[in-house]
């Protein structure tokens, strides 16, 4: 292990976080490297693992908690050469898989922040110093302009940031794996070579480290070489930069111009006038010799577009550990801490002429703006260890009227909204903390539940239950209710639809269903338990199984789509609330979706089944009135409409309440 200090020189040293280091990681296919931020930018204990050591990932990390010797840390965020959708990791490179929840839980931390490595990296570059950088070949940067990100290591990444009123926005891509493209006859037959083995070949293949030892083997081939001699990534480097390999250093030459068509790509791709970086630890060993490399040539040999290209600078990131610098900017954002808003700002420069007290209830609020908008005055008080006059006399130094007004303009200046966040109810708090923690976990959840939606398995459910023939919603306990809530809603929308909360009930139903029925299971829990034999007999039957349910429970498991309800309770006491208010969130997304997927020829349905009711119910109102009428005048008088039959199903019936 190896063990360095590091310091974003866009930021000074500050006072410690008040809640202690933030634990950030750079977890790539072969070593994972993991570093704790003390105050902003300040960035040491450094350290180097190796991904094959440890069986799973949390073992690395509680490898180096245990030998960093660390105050408790409470949050954390991740850069893995990994595609992040959801809770689920999978790395590509590397054997590792993970919840992310479940590894939150633990290591007993409040945060963990998951995120691609090049999003980090591409958040570096707004921090990073001048010297970090060497410029390759001619061109300027366009202040405010979009900057694109390269980088070979163990695979090749592609990211960009996007700039947006005073911001950085990371763009998130796999566009490594995007179709390899020969720039010459050369690269051609690389080409070539390669598809003997793979159907596709992507850029990845090729214009990384892994990929310049499968350019040697092909270029040995083109040359007729039968037996070269086996030579690894860091080898064939070694041997091209001493000049006496010239098998080796055509290698690196036809990898650098490969890396120049690459980046050519994204900079018109994303009009990166911004400038493009080049990051991953390949390049920068190349030294001296990757400035004289065919890469700007090639970066530039665009045709029409050759121009273009030329005014775009590209530069070689030379900074030891720039990931660590993007993903502790992410994980500060994410806290509250990013880029500086009006009031926050106004907080750091009158800092120094607030009294002692009054400076502690700044601190804490530089460090935890969104903790801060979401927690009583009690609590705030408690953590910057003042009186709850102070936090009031505070808010009125900084020209508000009072907490209330101070929190709404403290939301307002960091996101536009009011941003809450989840805290734990203890014994002893009063009623109002009970209430404002409740609403605030709610209101949490559901942001979380907003966030984590995934586009494609949403408009895939959607698509389902709009073209089912029938719909049956299985639930136990408050998700019976919930089961319930969601007949009615679909009930409405002209599909045929039934709730069953018994067991016996459920299986039998399901027995009867088609392949063209559609099954709801809803739990808070995804343990199967009572809801396997209905969910067995449903998949028999050839239904379809919905699962409203966590990702990685059983249910998710069986089902064939499943929109994930991540929440934990927090305690074991208390029935299920939050969660029942996420699956009646989402059956609300589903029935809505669904609508405006059958809007035009139901549209009109439901109106007629609103006339059809309110028709029946001023009939009913009719006839109680005549027959009072009839009753006080002493006569039997009937009324106009009697013999009028109306006739409703006992579905509709049984929605008029």
């Amino acid at each position: 292990m190896s063990s360095s200090t590091i310091m974003s020189a866009s930021e000074n040293p500050a006072t410690s976080y008040l809640d202690g280091p933030r634990l950030l990681a750079d977890v790539g296919g072969t070593n994972a490297r993991f570093g704790l931020e003390r105050a902003p930018g300040q960035i040491d204990s450094i350290q180097t693992l190796r991904c094959a050591d440890y069986a799973e990932f949390a073992l690395a990390v509680e490898a180096y908690l245990s030998a960093s010797q660390h105050p408790q840390v409470r949050h954390a965020a991740i850069a893995i050469a990994n595609p992040v959708q959801g809770d689920d990791i999978k790395m590509t490179n590397h054997d590792w898989e993970f919840s992310i929840e479940t590894t939150r839980r633990r290591l007993n931390l409040d945060t963990l922040l998951v995120v691609n490595d090049f999003t980090a990296l591409s958040m570096s570059l707004p921090h990073l110093e001048q010297s970090h950088c060497i410029q390759v070949g001619a061109g300027r940067a366009l202040s405010g302009g979009v900057v694109g990100l390269v980088g070979a290591g163990t695979g090749l990444g592609v990211g960009g940031l996007i700039p947006t009123e005073g911001r950085w926005i990371a763009l998130g891509s796999e566009g490594g794996h995007v179709t390899f493209a020969p720039g010459d006859a050369r690269e051609a037959a690389v080409l070539a070579y390669c598809w003997r083995t793979y159907s596709h070949v992507s850029a990845e293949r090729l214009v990384s480290g892994p990929g310049i030892e499968m350019i040697y083997q092909a270029l040995a081939d083109l040359q007729g070489i039968a037996k070269p001699e086996p030579l690894q990534t860091a080898q064939i480097v070694e041997r091209a930069l001493q000049g006496q390999d010239g098998l080796c250093m055509e290698v690196v030459e036809c990898f650098c111009a490969m890396l120049g068509t690459v980046a050519g790509d994204v900079a018109v791709t994303l009009g990166t006038l911004g400038g493009l970086y080049i990051g991953g630890g390949v390049v920068p060993r190349l030294g001296e010799y990757f400035a004289r490399s065919p890469f700007r040539a090639r970066f530039e040999s665009k045709g029409r577009f050759s121009n273009y290209l030329a005014k775009i600078p590209t530069f070689v990131i030379t900074a030891p550990y720039p990931a660590f610098v993007g993903v502790a900017a992410i994980l500060s954002e994410h806290l509250g801490g990013g880029n500086a808003v009006p009031i926050l700002e106004k907080i750091r420069k009158a800092r120094d002429q607030f009294s002692p007290a009054e400076q502690k209830v700044a601190s804490l609020i530089l460090a935890h703006p969104r903790a801060v908008m979401s927690e009583p005055i009690s609590e705030i008080a408690r953590r910057a260890d003042v009186s709850q006059p102070t936090v009031i006399r505070f808010c009125r130094t900084m020209g508000c009227q009072g907490l209330a007004d101070f929190k709404l303009k403290l939301a307002s200046g960091v996101t536009g909204t009011v941003p809450v966040a989840h805290s734990q109810v203890h014994v002893g708090d009063s009623s109002l903390d009970v209430g404002v923690k409740v609403v605030d976990n709610t209101i949490s959840a559901m942001m979380e539940v907003r966030d984590n939606l995934n586009a494609d398995t949403l408009s895939r459910v959607i698509e389902v239950l709009s073209q089912a023939s029938r719909i049956e919603f299985y639930g136990f306990g408050s998700c019976g209710l919930v089961a319930e809530d969601a007949q009615q809603k679909f009930f409405r929308l002209g599909i045929p639809s039934s709730a069953y909360t018994d067991p016996q009930l459920q299986e039998v139903s399901a027995a009867m269903l088609k392949s063209s029925d559609v099954v709801v299971v809803i739990s808070n829990s995804g343990r199967l338990r009572h809801l396997a034999p209905a969910v067995e007999v449903a998949v028999h039957s050839g239904a379809t199984i919905i699962a409203l349910a966590p990702s990685n429970s059983q249910l998710a498991k069986r089902a064939h789509y499943t929109l994930a309800v991540e929440h934990d309770e927090s305690s074991m006491m208390h029935i299920p609330m939050v969660s029942r208010i996420l699956l009646l969130l989402l059956i609300d997304v589903l029935a809505v979706g669904v609508s405006l997927n059958r809007s035009s020829p139901f549209a009109e349905l439901q109106r007629q089944a609103k006339r059809g009711i309110l028709t029946h119910i001023a009939s009913l109102g009719e006839s109680d009135s005549d027959k009072i009428t009839a009753e006080r005048d002493g006569k039997p008088v009937q009324s106009a409409r009697s013999d009028q039959e109306v006739t409703l199903s006992p579905n509709v019936i049984s929605h008029i309440k």
